[in-house]
């Protein structure tokens, strides 16, 4: 197995958790929060897929699917369209409404293609190219994707949580 192969399994892993936490779900259960202050499994979701379109697409140098498929107007938020959901408010999270699961996962599903797309294409050597320089020590693009699989399980692994708490309600 090379390099690029543990990649593609590491994001074929996080594709198949979000269907987990997502697929069977009502609308409303999407937007459920424990409290005032928790993520919806909406919200992570839409995160974590942000996120992954953010830093993948930038690393590629291709367009960010949320807007070169339209993505964004789809999901019409009321907020800027470059949004990622990171550092939002809980009143943003809130409004963080969309229209059923397929939307949702649509939306990771094209994401999760062109993340593969380019990381089937990557020699080893491609690893080590600096991708951002506003770090120090600078971000290489292994520690970038390494970095995009991990917050993605972190946040598909809440989204877990809460259906399961909703299943046991």
């Amino acid at each position: 197995m090379n390099s690029a192969d543990l990649l593609t399994d590491a994001f074929t892993r996080i594709q198949e958790a979000v269907h987990s936490a997502v697929e069977g779900l009502s609308t409303d259960d999407l937007h459920v929060r424990l409290d005032d202050g928790a993520n919806s499994i909406a919200w992570l979701v839409w995160h974590l897929t942000r996120i992954q379109d953010d830093h993948v697409s930038d690393a590629a140098g291709v367009q960010q699917v949320w807007f070169s498929q339209e993505w964004a107007s789809r999901f019409d938020l009321p907020f800027d369209k470059g949004a990622t959901g990171y550092g939002q408010s809980s009143k943003q999270v809130a409004a963080v409404r969309v229209g059923s699961p397929e939307l949702l996962l649509g939306y990771y599903d094209a994401v999760h293609e062109q993340s593969v797309e380019f990381i089937s294409g990557l020699h080893p050597r491609s690893l080590e190219r600096i991708v951002d320089e506003t770090w120090s020590p600078p971000v290489t693009l292994g520690v970038r994707l390494v970095s995009v699989v991990a917050d993605d399980l972190q946040h598909v692994g809440q989204a877990a949580f809460v259906r399961g708490s909703l299943e046991r309600r």
